[in-house]
């Protein structure tokens, strides 16, 4: 964290940084960091975009809220959607998916019932749904798309192996997270 937090003191000195508009995103550990970054960061890291990465630490206790988009494979068998009890090694303190969208949605105030919709069109090979759950403390909302079937991959991509599972090809991670930035700036 505080190596992040030097390399945005230094980037501001080098580029012009809208300092309410910085964002992560991350997958698998990447997504895990972000996690993070929004727990320990939260002053400085406007949204955060975890893409098959859960929860890793044990308490986040955010400054702010922060807004968060989730994105999940169903079949994730690296980080599994669902952490079995007794199956995570002792080393890893990874927190399943729906532990850490809720974990947020406690932490930003958010409404417990999310507004749900399907992303996917007919013919997509993959349903991928979208769990919005909104009316978070100054705006603040937690998004879960879901890719049914999918593996540990990013929505958008061709997975580069097979064995990392499938991914959704007609719904791109890259463009929801674009506009959910787009509508999130710290407060």
């Amino acid at each position: 964290m505080a190596f992040i937090g030097k390399l945005l003191d230094d980037l501001g000195t080098v580029v012009k940084v809208d300092e309410k508009r910085v964002y992560a995103c991350g997958m698998s550990n990447g997504g895990m960091m972000c996690y993070r970054l929004a727990a320990e960061l939260s002053d400085r890291i406007a949204a955060i975009a975890p893409v098959a990465g859960t929860i890793a630490i044990e308490e986040s206790k955010p400054k702010r809220p922060v807004p968060i988009i989730h994105f999940h494979g169903s079949k994730d068998s690296m980080v599994p959607f669902e952490m079995a009890k007794g199956k995570t090694p002792a080393f890893m303190k990874l927190k399943g998916v729906e532990e850490s969208v809720q974990t947020w949605v406690k932490l930003n105030g958010c409404d417990e019932k999310p507004k749900t919709d399907v992303l996917s069109k007919d013919g997509d090979e993959m349903k991928v749904t979208r769990s919005v759950y909104g009316g978070g403390k100054d705006g603040a909302e937690v998004v879960l798309i879901v890719i049914e079937g999918g593996g540990h991959t990013w929505p958008g991509q061709q997975p580069p192996v097979g064995f990392i599972g499938k991914s959704a090809k007609n719904v791109s991670a890259n463009d929801l997270m674009w506009d959910f930035f787009q509508k999130h700036s710290l407060k």
